[in-house]
């Protein structure tokens, strides 16, 4: 679907506003001594300054720059309008307003490269809301006394009777003890000291458990 164009009364005075300014300063370039292309560089140069101010404007809002190179393009093109209503013979032209024309290039140029480099503000950044922790009312308790451990009983224990010697594990035969008597009083006869079961069993060629029976009934 084709988009519509609504055409309003402020659209209409732009286009009148825009030709007749794009023509004033024509003319006036034309009589300050620029002809031919040069003559209608002159209103797009003013033009183009305006526009890129008003974007500035826009962007930054309060940035005098802006403002500055506003207000030179805007007085440039009510110049022009007002000189070629009458004020001005343009076929005489004064000195000043050709050297001002003349300049009119680099001035511009020096507004518009000012204003494309300049740099934008930078945003404040708000900040963020600290969140207040509640302060802590409660009352620190102090720690509990540990319990309190009974007195120890002074007096000695009472000590019970030896345990009865442990029985043999292996039954050991008479005459099989006897014989093991013997040969242990000659060993402590020999060194004095009582004959172990290593030594029972190496002399009778017994098992360690016959052994330490018959050096559990001789101790």
């Amino acid at each position: 679907m084709a988009r519509s164009i609504r055409l309003d009364a402020v659209l209409i005075q732009a286009v009148i506003a825009g030709a007749l300014s794009f023509s004033h300063l024509h003319d006036l370039a034309q009589a300050a001594g620029q002809d031919g292309w040069k003559a209608w560089a002159y209103p797009v140069s003013v033009d183009l300054l305006l526009v890129a101010a008003w974007r500035r404007m826009r962007t930054d809002g309060g940035n005098r720059d802006a403002w500055l190179w506003f207000a030179i393009a805007l007085v440039a093109s009510l110049g022009a309008n007002v000189a070629t209503a009458g004020m001005l013979d343009m076929n005489d032209v004064p000195p000043w307003l050709r050297i001002l024309v003349a300049g009119w290039p680099a001035l511009a140029f020096l507004g518009g490269t000012l204003l494309a480099h300049a740099h934008a503000p930078v945003p404040m950044r708000e900040p963020e809301p600290v969140e207040e922790s509640a302060p802590d009312l409660s009352v620190g308790r102090a720690p509990e006394p540990a319990p309190e451990l009974p007195p120890a009983d002074p007096s000695p224990q009472e000590v019970g009777p030896d345990p009865a010697p442990l029985a043999p594990a292996v039954p050991v035969p008479p005459a099989l003890l006897d014989h093991a008597r013997k040969i242990a009083d000659a060993h402590h006869a020999q060194t004095g000291a009582p004959i172990d079961a290593a030594t029972l069993r190496a002399r009778l060629g017994l098992s360690a458990a016959l052994a330490d029976s018959i050096a559990l009934q001789l101790a």
